[in-house]
């Protein structure tokens, strides 16, 4: 039986592997992109080996929409252009997903949720979202 000092040290080993596997999966290394394709960039806020990574920067973080990941962008994309506050399911409709599978549509509102979270976009209590001026 592990000791609660022991617990806690371990557990934290483990979520430090954790942490650096996700940084390593979204930085892809110099060599691997080949002609015609480019390289992942990092936000300049992403760090490893046991400290947070954040892939998605706090908008006041980031000068601007560049340093965030492709779909990320055109969500950006698409909810300003909108009359109103938007569904989830109209924003997965314009990226050509199929909005009549439940769980096509699941991955699409978490990043919703997350740009949400981090000042992109503007989550209302019904569930829409809107553009942040």
């Amino acid at each position: 039986m592990l000791s609660p000092r022991s617990w806690a040290s371990n557990s934290r080993r483990q979520a430090e592997r954790h942490e650096l596997a996700i940084a390593e999966r979204s930085v892809e290394p110099p060599g691997r992109a080949g002609p015609g394709r480019c390289r992942a960039v990092a936000p300049a806020s992403t760090k490893a080996a046991g400290r947070a990574v954040l892939l998605i920067p706090h908008r006041g973080d980031a000068a601007d929409e560049g340093g965030l990941p492709g779909d990320y962008r055109k969500i950006l994309a698409i909810v300003p252009e909108a009359d109103g506050p938007v569904q989830v399911r109209a924003v997965g409709e314009r990226l050509g997903l199929d909005a009549s599978i439940h769980g096509k549509l699941e991955p699409l509102r978490a990043k919703m949720t997350k740009l949400a979270a981090r000042g992109w976009l503007h989550k209302r209590g019904d569930g829409r979202f809107t553009a942040r001026p």
